[in-house]
């Protein structure tokens, strides 16, 4: 299947949504399909990226600053973006991300309390205005995501160890973004089976591939 232009795909939710279990399901019907596709995730994606990420993720850099933070993240997406995603898009690829920057602004904006307004142009700034085609946000409730988590071998990273109300705070965050972006966001339960989720994204993700098709 050949496109007429590039596609820009993220996955969004807080830790223990599903969406790694989705974008395996999606990527093994993509190269059944034989589609051009590239999956990143975020932070990280390029060499630069991947070692700002490290430095993100660190538990041992509990002095970081929420701005220190939200800079970090902005700096990896624009290298990302400068970098892999504008090329890929460029040769008619299909570009998917675990995460954008709709993250940011749930988990810095919202999670962090910081100002929202100053976020979004933020990442205006780190990516040059590129927008996502389709987002797939996979909402569960924190109890839910909680309850999944307990079943991970090891909380590793620094973002992991905050708190519930963080992740209430994210959350809703996360449900604003979706209600004032209805023409990009795809609001998915995710406390369904992941097989009976699949369908709904599944759908949603070849009506957008239609879209571009030759």
């Amino acid at each position: 299947m050949v496109l007429n232009r590039g596609l820009f795909i993220t996955f969004e939710g807080i830790d223990g949504s599903g969406k790694t279990r989705q974008l395996e399901l999606l990527t093994a019907d993509l190269k059944k399909a034989d589609l051009k596709y590239l999956l990143l995730r975020e932070p990280g994606g390029t060499s630069i990226s991947e070692q700002i990420r490290k430095i993100l993720l660190d538990r041992k850099n509990t002095e970081m600053s929420a701005e220190t933070e939200l800079l970090l993240f902005a700096a990896a997406r624009a290298q990302l973006v400068k970098q892999i995603v504008e090329p890929a898009l460029a040769a008619k690829t299909i570009v998917i991300s675990d995460r954008f920057f709709d993250s940011t602004t749930a988990y810095q904006g919202y999670g962090r309390n910081m100002n929202v307004d100053f976020i979004q142009n933020l990442n205006d700034f780190a990516t040059q205005g590129l927008q996502p085609d389709l987002t797939f946000y996979f909402d569960i409730s924190v109890e839910a995501a909680l309850n999944r988590l307990q079943n991970r071998t090891e909380k590793t990273d620094r973002i992991d160890l905050e708190s519930q109300i963080f992740m209430e705070k994210t959350r809703a965050g996360y449900l604003q973004i979706a209600e004032r972006n209805p023409d990009r966001v795809i609001l998915i339960d995710a406390e369904r089976a992941p097989e009976e989720i699949y369908k709904d994204l599944k759908l949603q993700f070849d009506q957008a591939i239609d879209s571009v098709k030759c």
